[in-house]
């Protein structure tokens, strides 16, 4: 990809939270450390069960007003719930949640030199204030370019004036699912998947430094003592991929299930002993009646997985 595309992620939502509690409330429930978060730093982060199964997952980035508040960056059609969940937990603290303003909203910029563009050092997490808002390369991965938050109508000149071209968001998911990283509930299942079988902790998602956070202890006791069975992985096949929830299989045995897809590329939850066994024996693993092949991304660490097909 040589040209620069932004896009309006519309399934985004803004949550404010601010007060003079605000940063000890966050780093008592967000899986990552929110002291790192800074003008020149954003980070990602999870809201997890007291088991330490995923609730939502999120941006968390200084507010360019100042005054110590926060910018969540969230799943829009669920930010109704991710603000109750917060909401449980405020008690008497100095702290409080509102949507920002309606005029603001969530930008993807991606592709040849994103970040240089945005003056930004292209680095996973980097940020500055810009146009009203502020901008950031995306704390997951540096490969899928940065994001931008803040008025619509400046934060579109910023861009535009920096040489990006407005496309649809269809181009960026297929840019996400090429470098396999999920996008909230459309792959992670709401009280149900834990965050280390969707590699949140290798997309930087989870700081097992700091202390404790809702779901901390059975988020590290995963971590240091448990194997785990089965991953997230980015998929490909010859023809469109099949819908969220499919089957997968291997010798009629299931051992996965297909997640978000956009055209060929997809990922899919698969038992890890699955890749190497149909790597061994060459055989395809199959979503209801189509041959997917299962990659392992260069920032994936799972040693368990040496013999499956790199991307």
């Amino acid at each position: 990809m040589t040209e620069r595309n932004f896009t309006v992620l519309e399934m985004r939502g803004l949550l404010v939270v601010s007060g003079a509690d605000a940063g000890a409330f966050l780093q008592n429930l967000v899986s990552n450390d929110v002291d790192r978060v800074s003008p020149n730093r954003t980070i990602y982060g999870t809201l997890l069960t007291p088991q330490g199964k995923f609730l939502h997952d999120f941006f968390v980035a200084a507010h360019p007003a100042g005054d110590g508040a926060y910018l969540l960056d969230a799943e829009a059609g669920r930010i109704d719930d991710l603000e109750r969940r917060f909401g449980m937990y405020r008690l008497r603290a100095d702290v409080v949640l509102e949507r920002a303003t309606p005029d603001w909203a969530v930008y993807a910029a991606f592709g040849h030199e994103a970040a240089p563009a945005l003056g930004l050092e292209p680095e996973a997490g980097t940020a500055a204030p810009r146009a009203g808002g502020v901008t950031f390369v995306d704390p997951r991965l540096a490969a899928l370019g940065a994001r931008a938050i803040g008025p619509a109508s400046t934060i579109t000149r910023l861009l535009e004036e920096s040489g990006f071209v407005r496309t649809g968001s269809g181009v960026y998911d297929e840019l996400r699912l090429s470098h396999g990283i999920p996008d909230g509930s459309r792959d992670i299942l709401v009280e149900r998947s834990f965050p280390l079988e969707c590699n949140l902790d290798d997309l930087n998602a989870i700081d097992y430094e700091k202390g404790c956070y809702v779901g901390q202890e059975l988020t590290a006791r995963t971590h240091y003592r448990a194997k785990i069975r089965k991953r997230l992985f980015p998929v490909r096949s010859e023809r469109a991929l099949p819908a969220t929830g499919t089957a997968i299989t291997l010798n009629d045995k299931n051992v996965g299930e297909m997640r978000s897809s956009a055209g060929r590329r997809g990922l899919a939850l698969l038992r890890i002993e699955s890749l190497k066994s149909a790597r061994e024996q060459g055989l395809s693993l199959t979503a209801g009646e189509t041959e997917i092949t299962p990659d392992v991304p260069a920032w994936m660490v799972l040693d368990d997985t040496a013999d499956a097909e790199p991307r």
